[in-house]
């Protein structure tokens, strides 16, 4: 057992080839290139392979490892049968948990793992664990990591034993980062390239293209493009539905939805809404089940019916604390305050955009909700007459929003601004406010 474990140990320096391990694990046994070659090969041969010069056949890697008393899969690959075997599972459950957006679980099963994957010749098992900690790290706020795992995956998947669709992958990811940090032409760009690395591979990815389509879409709706935006996603719901994937079906139609809020025409957005929380359903999602909630919690009340919003919302904030996701509790109880300020409820309205804003915690890549909070917590000071309150809080719901670069919710906190200095009586500065708002096109309803 010594023995081994001391070969174990030579053979994993750095990041070794086939031929250190042979030469690190043959010096480890205290053998010399013709005692290793025996009476097989000249020890010419042997050297060839311990300098990379030569690839052996996998009947003669078998052979090496007979000799230097490790498995086949260890000598030719860095990491043994069992090893493997534990670290696919791992990894493999890490996915499944990410599926089921349990980020935090993924994470803490990702993590550990890391350092033993990076001391050996696994690029496969690498770089599947790189590509799945940075989604759950992007996720859990942690995008600055997230990005140089991926920039760990992007150097790896430049390998020969990599395709296309694995680089468009690794692309399509980044583009996911950057539109979480707010830097939206950059994830367009990404977006782009990874849709046409994955198109022009001609392997099988309809499901990443339509990934990335769905993911591009989000990007024009913040630029309000949205004819583009609506093109995507119906490309991308055509190539989900070929391939009768219901969970990227669900995310479809919930871009759909919030595509067709934006262009006011509600009723379909509701339509959407329901098709995307029903599938999500079907397949045991309650976070993102949770979140269409609270979309149509907004969407009924924009059609008129605030106490069944109301309930939408109450049951949305339901869920998000079930699943333990303070960001959705704090959409829902953010969308609360703005029906509870539309339909006079102030003190109400105050009370929950606070909430919201400490659930939040000024996490950059919410900095639109957290805007709205501000804006609405703005609104309701407003209307108690506490003015100088309501002004540092519409300049924080400005500075919120310049940051994610999106004009039309800028507008929506110019016009609150422009109605504040009309209640002071400074009609010229309202007056540029409000120009400001109309140059900006403003389109922020809820």
């Amino acid at each position: 057992m010594a023995d081994q474990l001391l070969t174990v140990r030579a053979a994993r320096t750095g990041r070794s080839s086939l031929g250190d391990r042979v030469r690190q694990l043959r010096v480890a046994r205290g053998l010399t290139q013709t005692e290793l070659a025996g009476e097989r090969f000249s020890k010419e041969y042997v050297s060839q392979i311990e300098r990379g010069k030569t690839r052996p056949t996998g009947e003669t890697i078998e052979w090496l490892a007979v000799r230097l008393g490790v498995d086949q899969s260890f000598l030719e690959t860095g990491i043994s049968s069992s090893e493997r075997e534990r670290a696919e599972s791992t990894i493999s459950r890490a996915e499944a948990a990410l599926e089921s957006s349990r980020f935090e679980e993924a994470v803490d099963e990702l993590s550990k793992l890391a350092p033993s994957l990076a001391a050996v010749a696994a690029p496969d098992l690498e770089f599947r664990a790189l590509l799945a900690e940075a989604w759950g790290r992007m996720y859990t706020g942690d995008l600055r990591r997230a990005l140089d795992l991926l920039g760990r995956a992007r150097v790896l998947a430049e390998g020969a034993d990599f395709t296309d669709v694995d680089r468009a992958e690794v692309l399509f990811r980044l583009g996911s980062c950057r539109h979480k940090l707010n830097s939206i032409s950059t994830a367009i760009a990404l977006f782009t390239e990874a849709y046409d690395v994955a198109t022009r591979s001609g392997l099988p990815a309809d499901r990443l293209r339509s990934r990335i389509l769905e993911r591009r879409a989000r990007c024009f709706q913040r630029q309000r493009d949205f004819e583009a935006a609506r093109e995507d996603v119906e490309r991308a719901l055509e190539l989900a539905e070929g391939l009768n994937d219901r969970r990227t079906i669900a995310d479809a139609y919930f871009q759909a939805s919030i595509i067709a809020e934006r262009e006011g025409r509600w009723v379909l957005a509701r339509s959407y809404a329901e098709r995307a929380k029903t599938l999500f359903e079907e397949i045991s999602d309650r976070v993102n089940a949770g979140k269409l909630l609270n979309n149509l919690g907004g969407l009924n009340f924009l059609l008129g019916k605030p106490e069944e919003a109301i309930e939408y919302l109450k049951n949305a904030f339901s869920v998000a604390l079930e699943v333990g996701s303070d960001i959705d509790a704090a959409y829902a109880v953010s969308s609360m305050a703005q029906v509870h300020l539309r339909t006079g409820n102030l003190d109400q309205a105050e009370q929950q955009a606070r909430h919201a804003l400490e659930l939040l915690g000024g996490r950059v890549e919410y900095l639109d909700e957290v805007g709205n909070a501000e804006l609405v917590l703005g609104r309701a000071l407003f209307e108690q007459g506490r003015l100088d309150e309501a002004e540092a809080m519409f300049t924080h719901a400005e500075e919120s929003f310049t940051q994610i670069s999106s004009a039309s919710h800028r507008a929506a906190a110019w016009v609150a601004q422009g109605d504040l200095a009309t209640r002071r009586g400074d009609d010229r500065e309202a007056a540029h406010l409000y120009r400001r708002a109309a140059e900006a096109l403003q389109d922020f309803r809820f």
